[in-house]
């Protein structure tokens, strides 16, 4: 920790293994044939319009229906979150300023563990959480945490906002949609 691009990815989640698969395959038609690929590694983007079966937005979801929030493992497993407009932010400096064949983590900046995430979000929505615990799903990643150092350096990324405030503006979102 911090992941580093260079370093050597093992994927043990299907999910994980096709996005490695397609960031090889973007590197192979750099390599063989100079299409000018750029990847992007997102580390758990979140944020308004965030798709149903994500994570932030199953967890709003449940507190805004009073339902309990379902917390698989022990809570104590870490992540770098990144609010979506961040993730807007470099995925257009890459595309002008990413040096083709290169690969960008994208990250938020911080590793938070998923039972400090359940405390902000009582705190901006005001609420109390009922957790739902479930033992861990196989597959799931322990901790993430993204050195974003080469997509600051190529891109000038910086995150500009922070999990507290990100989280404010999707239950915002969320609590506006229900109306």
């Amino acid at each position: 920790m911090p992941m580093r691009e260079d370093a050597m990815v093992q994927p043990v989640s299907p999910y994980g293994v096709t996005k490695l698969a397609a960031e090889h395959l973007c590197h192979l038609y750099y390599v063989n044939y100079g299409v000018p690929t750029v990847s992007l590694r997102y580390f758990t983007v979140y944020g308004p319009r965030q798709r149903p079966d994500m994570g932030f937005n199953r967890f709003y979801s449940a507190l805004l229906e009073g339902r309990p929030v379902v917390q698989f493992g022990d809570g104590q497993q870490t992540r770098d979150f990144t609010f979506v407009a961040d993730i807007v932010t470099a995925t257009a400096a890459a595309a002008v300023q990413g040096l083709p064949g290169r690969v960008y983590n994208i990250g938020g900046g911080s590793r938070v563990s998923l039972g400090d995430v359940f405390e902000m979000i009582a705190r901006v929505s005001g609420r109390l959480l009922e957790i739902d615990h479930q033992a861990a799903q196989k597959g799931d990643m322990p901790d993430t945490y993204a050195d974003t150092s080469r997509a600051r350096a190529d891109l000038g990324f910086q995150p500009s906002v922070d999990l507290e405030t990100g989280l404010r503006a999707m239950f915002t979102w969320m609590e506006a949609i229900r109306k």
